[in-house]
């Protein structure tokens, strides 16, 4: 397992240094004074993982600031009291505009801060593949049958995303600001076993929904594939922009 876990952080070093370097000339465009996203990655990656997403927003126009966490080390609290420490300092005191988008663990961090500060600029939030309702395979009979595996190494704030009453995603409070959710419907026969279809191989279609959102919309990519597949960073910057995601176009 550890050689395996040693391969894959390899491969994901790879891939982005790669894309580090493809779309360097992109990221360091100036967009200072433009409306700011800041951008949140999930559980077990870094800013790395959501370049091709941030050289989207870039592109569109936005100011883009990508919020680094050491999201496996700590439980929810640290997270929340880093990341919020992390987005004051670099977003609150402007004028500009301020929005959000999180993938996965990174969407419930900004609930979180979202919770605790509510910025007089604040504009909208997207969430992508969001476990807001939990994922099953952090429950506790789930977490037994595949013990020893990913949960293991993911640290105590993967094991608070459980679907339970007394989890992390249920003690977040209900939006007070404009919320779109993207999910994903490519599921693997693997997590099938425990998580109910349609779902994204990590979090069912059912749990990303929140109440309050003002739309939603799917697509047929994988959890981790909704952060770099080419049609959904339009769907982000149409529901920034807009407020509504582009129906038409799906």
């Amino acid at each position: 397992m550890k050689k395996l876990l040693i391969i894959f952080l390899a491969v994901g070093v790879l891939v982005g240094g790669y894309y580090s370097v493809r779309l360097y000339p992109l990221l360091t465009s100036d967009n200072a004074g433009a409306d700011i996203v800041v951008l949140l990655h999930g559980l077990g990656r870094g800013k790395i993982s959501t370049l091709l997403l941030e050289s989207a927003l870039t592109k569109a126009g936005f100011d883009v600031h990508s919020v680094d966490y050491p999201s496996t080390d700590h439980a929810p609290d640290a997270l929340i009291e880093i990341v919020s420490e992390r987005i004051n300092h670099c977003c609150s005191n402007g004028p500009e505009t301020v929005h959000f988008v999180g993938h996965s663990l990174g969407g419930l961090l900004i609930r979180a801060h979202l919770g605790r500060y509510k910025p007089k600029n604040l504009g909208r939030v997207v969430l992508l593949g969001t476990p807001n309702k939990g994922s099953e395979l952090a429950n506790a009979d789930g977490y037994e049958s595949i013990s020893n595996t990913w949960l293991d190494l993911a640290g105590p704030t993967a094991k608070a995303l459980h679907t339970g009453p007394n989890s992390f995603p249920a003690s977040l409070p209900a939006p007070h600001y404009p919320v779109g959710v993207i999910a994903g419907t490519k599921d693997n026969p693997v997590s099938n076993r425990w998580l109910p279809l349609p779902n994204d191989g990590m979090v069912s279609v059912e749990s990303t929904k929140l109440e309050g959102m003002i739309d939603f919309i799917a697509f047929d990519v994988s959890h981790w594939e909704l952060r770099n597949k080419p049609a959904v960073a339009p769907q982000v910057i149409e529901f920034l922009t807009h407020g509504r995601f582009d129906h038409s176009q799906h």
